[in-house]
């Protein structure tokens, strides 16, 4: 089996954010240890992944400091894998991907939603400047290089090249 280039080493923050959660199986340990899932059995019983995938996508994103092992039975040895600060920071990319897979792949039945807890209503995500409260993905905002990248990552923004 051929070796999976790492994306450690780009300059581009979303290559190496890919390179911590970038596998399909750590978003969704991610998910579920967002929605309690903290022990083995109960993230390969929703998941249905092999063991041994399961534990080493546990360990990477141990590793990579989203999840923290805790032992919580010493006889036999039993740990819980808790979701950190890091962890929860993803959280909002997980809610950005749960709207753009509903908008552009709806299921058939019923689907998971994003709702206002106090009205029930449905919510859209949406990434805004704390200062101004205006949607960064809009007109007025325009991603920069700051230091020095190599000419694939000095566009401005992320539209296609032309």
């Amino acid at each position: 089996m051929a070796q999976r280039k790492s994306f450690a080493d780009m300059p581009c923050p979303i290559a190496r954010g890919l390179e911590h959660v970038g596998e399909w199986w750590s978003m969704l340990i991610l998910r579920d240890a967002m929605r309690g899932a903290t022990r083995f059995e109960q993230f390969q019983d929703n998941l249905g992944i092999a063991p041994g995938m399961l534990t080493k996508r546990l360990a990477a994103l141990v590793e990579s400091g989203l999840l923290v092992r805790q032992r919580y039975h010493a006889h036999p040895p039993r740990d819980e894998y808790i979701v950190t600060p890091r962890g929860r920071d993803f959280r909002p990319i997980l809610l950005a991907m749960l709207a753009w897979g509903n908008r552009h792949f709806p299921p058939d039945g019923p689907t998971v939603e994003i709702v206002d807890i106090e009205t029930g209503e449905p919510v859209e995500p949406v990434l805004v400047d704390p200062r101004t409260q205006r949607p960064v993905d809009g007109p007025g905002y325009a991603v920069r290089t700051r230091a020095p990248a190599p000419d694939p990552t000095r566009r401005t923004n992320l539209e296609p090249a032309a």
